[in-house]
């Protein structure tokens, strides 16, 4: 199982993050995921995805739905598509999609983003860095990510920024 302390700016709250993937074969998985968030006390959503991956290609899709903290059900479709701009793919080109809607079918939310991402593997002595440079396409916000070994930092030119811990 895959955990993670999160802190969101915005939010001012800690929140446990928890992610386990159960094979279903050797390109797909049930990935189940979810977050308390410690200043309320209780979950902030809890999602179930069936993920298929398709290394010929360097892509990946997502089906699932996501109960959250309003009590509410939404099915949410994932996919990521990935460039590798160098032969050793240490920097690639991501184009990335998600959309969720309501278990009405009425409220529709999207996000999108292209992004750069470059990976240094022994920036330092057993200390790996990745770099991603992107913009989020609906809300035309470019973002940064930083992420160092268990440490990720990200912040967007709105202001809004977040930090995890992987355990």
């Amino acid at each position: 199982m895959e955990t993670s302390l999160r802190y969101w700016g915005d939010s001012k709250s800690l929140r446990i993050h928890a992610k386990e993937k159960v094979p279903i074969d050797s390109k797909t998985h049930l990935q189940i995921q979810g977050e308390l968030d410690t200043r309320v006390g209780a979950p902030s959503y809890v999602l179930a995805m069936i993920r298929r991956f398709y290394p010929d290609i360097s892509a990946s899709l997502g089906v699932g739905v996501q109960y959250d903290k309003n009590g509410k059900v939404r099915y949410a479709v994932r996919g990521k598509k990935s460039f590798p701009v160098t032969t050793n793919g240490l920097l690639a080109f991501n184009v990335k999609g998600r959309s969720d809607v309501d278990q009405e079918f009425k409220q529709w939310k999207s996000k999108g983003a292209a992004e750069f991402s470059w990976s240094i593997l022994n920036f330092q002595k057993e200390q790996d860095v990745r770099v991603k440079v992107g913009l989020e396409v609906f809300d035309q916000a470019p973002y940064l990510q930083i992420r160092e070994n268990n440490w990720t930092f990200n912040a967007d030119v709105s202001g809004k920024w977040n930090v995890r811990y992987d355990l």
